[in-house]
C-alpha cells in the first residue's frame, strides 16, 4: 500500500555539507604545526567532516513537478515522496523514479475477428498515469510495458466481444461501428480493471482506427452498398404505393372517372412504372378513347 513520506528539506544539509567541505579544506592546510610535524587531529578532523560532507552531499534528492520517489532501505518500502523540491533523505535509501505524468499510448493497428468472425483492423488511443506508486514500482516487474501488453489485450477482447456493424447481427444491440461512447466507456473500465494491479489510472481511452480487413472490405462495401439501395427502393415503393392509393380515392371521390377494375390496374401498374422508376417516362398521348 502506498505510504506518502514528506523528508526534511535540502538546502539545510546542502548548507551543511558546503561548511564540511571548506572545513575539511582548512583542516587539512593546516594540518602542519609549527614544529613541523603533522597534527593527528587535524588530520582527524579533516576526514570526518570529507565522510560528512559525502554522506550529506548523497543524502541530497531533486523531485521535479509531477515527478516522485519511491524510497527502500535494505529490501524494505519506507514511502514514497511526491512533493517537489530539494529534500534530505537517509543516504542508504536506495530511490526508483517514478513518473505522475499523464502519458498517450497510441497503440498500433491490431487485426482481429469481430464477434461474428469477421477480420477487422482496429486500434486505440489511451490516456493512462500512475496513480498509486507501490504497485507501480513493486507488483509489477515493469510497469510501462504492462500497460502495453495490457491495453493491447483489452483492445483484441472488446473487438471479439461485438459485431462490426448489425448487417449479419441484426438484433445486437450494440456495435463497435455505431457504439461511439458506448464502446469507449466499455473500453475504458475494461483497462482500469486490467491495469488496477500496476497502480495506474485510466484517464481517457477512445477508438482511434476501425475499418474492415483489406481483403473483405471491397466485399463489404458492396455489401453495405446494396443494404442501402434496398432501403431507399423500399421506401419509394411505400411512397409510391401511398400516391397510387390517394390519386385512386380522389379520381373516385370527385367522380372525375369511372374505372372498372382492368383499368384500375392498368392505372396502377402505370402509375408504379412512372414512380419507382429510376428515368423520367417518355409520355405516349391517347387520342382515341380510354378503351383503345
Amino acid at each position: 500500500m502506498e505510504k506518502i513520506i514528506k523528508p526534511m528539506s535540502g538546502y539545510l544539509a546542502l548548507v551543511i555539507a558546503l561548511a564540511c567541505a571548506v572545513l575539511s579544506v582548512i583542516c587539512f592546510t593546516n594540518v602542519e604545526s609549527a614544529d613541523g610535524t603533522n597534527n593527528p587531529l587535524y588530520i582527524t578532523l579533516g576526514i570526518i567532516l570529507v565522510l560528512a560532507f559525502i554522506f550529506l552531499l548523497k543524502g541530497l534528492m531533486i523531485i521535479n513537478p509531477n515527478h516522485s520517489r519511491v524510497l527502500n532501505f535494505f529490501g524494505k518500502y519506507v514511502g514514497t515522496v511526491k512533493d517537489n523540491g530539494l529534500f534530505f533523505v537517509n543516504p542508504l535509501y536506495t530511490s526508483l523514479r517514478v513518473s505522475l505524468r499523464a502519458d498517450n499510448l497510441q497503440g498500433q493497428t491490431l487485426k482481429v475477428n469481430d464477434k461474428m468472425g469477421n477480420p477487422i483492423e482496429i486500434g486505440a488511443v489511451i490516456v493512462w498515469q500512475v496513480g498509486d506508486t507501490y504497485k507501480a514500482a513493486y507488483e509489477v516487474s515493469n510497469y510501462v510495458s504492462y500497460v502495453k501488453t495490457q491495453s493491447e489485450a483489452a483492445v483484441r477482447h472488446l473487438a471479439g466481444s461485438f459485431p462490426y456493424d448489425n448487417l449479419e447481427d441484426e438484433g445486437a444491440m450494440l456495435t463497435l461501428r455505431e457504439g461511439g461512447e458506448s464502446v469507449n466507456q466499455i473500453l475504458e473500465k475494461e483497462l482500469a480493471e486490467r491495469l488496477a494491479p500496476a497502480g495506474v489510472v485510466i484517464r481517457e481511452a477512445r477508438i482511434s482506427h476501425l475499418a474492415y480487413a483489406s481483403e473483405i472490405a471491397g466485399a463489404m462495401l458492396q455489401r453495405q452498398q446494396a443494404t442501402a439501395i434496398v432501403a431507399a427502393r423500399a421506401k419509394i415503393v411505400e411512397g409510391a404505393v401511398g400516391m397510387v392509393e390517394m390519386a385512386l380515392h380522389k379520381l373516385s371521390e370527385k367522380d372525375i372517372v369511372v374505372l372498372d377494375n382492368e383499368k384500375k390496374a392498368a392505372m396502377v401498374s402505370n402509375l408504379m412504372v412512372v414512380l419507382c422508376g429510376e428515368k423520367a417516362a417518355a409520355p405516349v398521348l391517347n387520342t382515341g378513347t380510354l378503351y383503345q
